[in-house]
């Protein structure tokens, strides 16, 4: 519903900002014959009735002037015309835009309150003979329906853009001519062409203006399209110099009242009449719609600034800081301390594992940590065996836990608490680990103010195009992100694939806890508002399986977002916080809001004005702007892929991934924050396992030498 509505009032935007070449610019495509023209509007006025069955045209009684203006109303230049013609208190009539008066409303009631007379010049000044009948009929009917939203009344003077003259009217004019008859409109062209567009001075302009002896005249002038101080100039000696000479001024109509008065002629004429109650109330939501979508443009473009810069800004920070930490951790005299050869305990909670669970508890149980591994496999009410596959293993450094199913948190606290050591990695049931990741992962724990670790997680199934996209955001969302956040003390998530902690650190931070479905930032966030350190070991990897599916991603991404704000809103308080706690929070949380909320809910304007520029502004700029945006995400991505020693090849599907992965996403992430702001719970999704056991050509890279065959499925974060 989102999207619909925007699309739409994008459309009403585009469609209010329709190309308006002025008249000057204008290239006459309208062709030259005039055999379908009858005679007498060749040769008559420049006031033309095809109502009837027989066209008729009029001319302006002597020593009579009508002075219109084009393309209007202008804000600057609308209100110094009036003034002029309120001095001498003469009339005008203005052919307006509906573009025009949907912008300027108040400024159309001047016009019709102070006595001036309104006539439509179509809504977006389009060529007429370049678009099909009914389109012109809607450039007649919104300009006529934005004039009785604004003023409550109706005009039956019709002016085309890019006309002039009643001979230079041509064949391809003719249906025009007769579809405003039909549709009850005069048409009004010109005598005289001031050619203030010519800028050629005010006495050019008088002079242009200036009936020859004492024949009336109805004279053009343009009263927006540009610096119109000129014909102000002009306006205001021309009409004292056409009055000394015994002119009158008159509106249109009125001078066609004159016309017919003068020719003993009776019947209607085209000054206004009262709008319906339905063309006022549709004409006021048109002129709301169009201001609603101008509005929603500004809008536009202030977010399409927030997300340039935000988008900016995270990259420098992350050229700057991930190779910063980059460069520290492979210099020669990087330590995290002593070398940690205490015996580890990695705690597996399993809930129906059994596709995977063999694969992973082998690779842990052959791992090289010289102090040794115990491995708790906490079987959370699993009905699928899950329990007896671990059993029957038959590993001696393997245990096996039963336990009634309580949930993610439960299982990983009751393996906590039935460890024996005090160095314990989490690791989710079917993610399988590399020989020397255990050992890797925990030497960190060198520097005593190390509480917690994230490993590395690779995605192993690369083949899919949707497995393709994940493997690139693991690498640049990811693992790219984590050496930021370490640089800036700030890490918001331990991934529950591969977390390695201190059981001093867990126990200070009051374990894990089921108050949010992302326990992993939870915890992570509590370590963090400890003053525990929370680093990253890019050297210790553990291998997934991505999801394969659309439905299966969302379900993943969307349980992920809405845990990670739940875990944002409950630690939301602790940012004014003093010591540890506040400077963590305040980075942190500043650092979720802006590149992990308000970026991803905004980048999609640059997709939506992209789509906006390319079919209605310029094509060529807004292409290179999409493509220099598509850069940016490559130089990311060829840094991010550098450091974590992957194949550029993948990068292939990057400007693929810009057409459906990222608007899943945008769209994961909105229904998340739906879910947070309407109060919604949301529940554990179990997620469908695919099961490689034993086909080590299933994964994309093959995994090193050693790593067990991988029966994985996606990681539970």
């Amino acid at each position: 519903m989102v999207f619909v509505v925007l699309g739409g009032i994008l459309f009403v935007e585009a469609y209010a900002n329709g190309s308006f070449i002025p008249d000057y610019r204008a290239e006459n495509t309208t062709g030259s014959g005039q055999d379908d023209v009858p005679t007498e509007l060749l040769q008559g006025g420049p006031i033309v009735n095809t109502t009837a069955d027989r066209p008729q045209s009029y001319r302006l009684p002597a020593r009579t002037i009508a002075l219109t203006f084009d393309d209007g109303p202008d804000p600057r230049w609308t209100p110094e015309v009036l003034r002029v013609l309120d001095k001498h208190q003469v009339p005008g009539t203005f052919f307006v835009l509906g573009n025009q008066v949907v912008r300027n409303p108040e400024l159309v009631r001047t016009l019709a309150d102070g006595g001036h007379e309104l006539g439509v010049h179509t809504f977006t000044h389009p060529h007429l003979t370049e678009i099909p009948g009914w389109q012109r009929r809607m450039e007649y009917t919104q300009t006529q329906l934005t004039i009785a939203g604004a003023t409550g009344i109706r005009s039956n003077l019709l002016r085309f853009p890019y006309s002039s003259r009643a001979d230079a009217f041509v064949d391809q004019d003719w249906p025009l001519l007769q579809q405003a008859g039909e549709l009850g409109y005069l048409t009004i062209v010109n005598d005289l062409d001031s050619r203030d567009w010519e800028r050629n001075g005010p006495d050019a302009m008088i002079a242009a203006a200036t009936p020859a002896g004492y024949s009336g005249a109805v004279t053009l002038w343009h009263d927006s399209g540009g610096d119109r101080s000129q014909t102000v100039e002009a306006l205001d000696r021309y009409i004292p110099l056409m009055k000394e000479r015994g002119y009158r001024f008159t509106t249109v109509s009125g001078g066609l009242d004159l016309a017919l008065a003068e020719a003993g002629a009776t019947g209607g004429t085209g000054g206004p009449t009262a709008a319906s109650a339905g063309e006022r109330w549709r004409g006021q939501l048109l002129i709301r719609a169009v201001q609603g979508a101008d509005a929603l443009f500004v809008v536009f473009g202030v977010l399409f600034v927030v997300v340039g810069v935000l988008t900016i800004g995270r990259t420098v920070l992350l050229f700057l800081l991930a190779i910063r930490h980059a460069r520290r951790r492979r210099r020669r005299d990087f330590s995290w301390g002593r070398p940690i050869t205490e015996p580890v305990s990695v705690i597996v909670p399993a809930y129906n594992e059994k596709e995977g669970i063999a694969a992973a508890v082998r690779s842990l149980a052959a791992g090289d940590h010289p102090g040794g591994i115990e491995v708790v496999v906490v079987d959370d009410g699993s009905t699928d065996g899950t329990a007896d596959i671990v059993a029957g293993l038959g590993l001696p450094n393997v245990r096996v836990v039963r336990k009634p199913n309580g949930g993610k948190p439960s299982a990983l606290n009751t393996g906590v608490a039935l460890a024996r050591h005090d160095l314990i990695v989490m690791v989710d049931g079917d993610t399988v680990f590399e020989p020397d990741a255990v050992r890797r992962l925990v030497q960190p724990f060198g520097d005593p103010r190390v509480g917690a670790v994230a490993g590395n997680v690779k995605v192993g199934n690369r083949r899919s195009m949707i497995a393709k996209w994940q493997h690139i955001e693991y690498v640049i969302g990811f693992n790219l992100d984590r050496r930021l956040y370490e640089t800036l003390r700030c890490m918001p998530t331990i991934p529950g694939a591969i977390g390695a902690f201190r059981r001093e650190a867990l126990e200070y931070a009051g374990g894990m806890t089921d108050e949010t479905l992302a326990e992993d930032t939870d915890i992570t966030m509590a370590l963090g508002r400890a003053g525990w350190k929370v680093v990253y070991e890019e050297s210790a990897r553990a291998w997934t399986e991505a999801p394969t599916s659309l439905g299966q991603l969302w379900k993943q991404r969307y349980r992920w977002s809405y845990g990670t704000m739940q875990a944002m809103w409950k630690h939301r308080r602790s940012v004014l916080d003093r010591g540890a706690s506040g400077r963590f929070s305040r980075r942190c949380l500043t650092f979720l809001t802006l590149f992990g909320v308000l970026l991803p809910l905004t980048a999609p304007v640059i997709d939506l004005l992209a789509i906006y520029g390319l079919l209605f502004l310029d094509r060529s700029a807004t292409a290179l702007a999409w493509l220099a945006m598509l850069g940016l995400q490559f130089l990311t991505a060829i840094v991010a892929f550098r450091l974590d020693r992957e194949k550029l090849g993948v990068l292939w599907v990057l400007p693929l991934q810009q057409f459906v992965y990222r608007q899943l996403m945008y769209l994961v992430l909105l229904q998340s924050v739906v879910t947070a702001l309407s109060g919604g719970r949301l529940g554990w999704q179990k997620l469908k396992r695919t099961g490689l056991e034993g086909n080590a050509g299933a994964v994309g890279t093959p995994p090193p030498p050693g790593l067990p065959a991988a029966g994985v499925r996606p990681v539970s974060r």
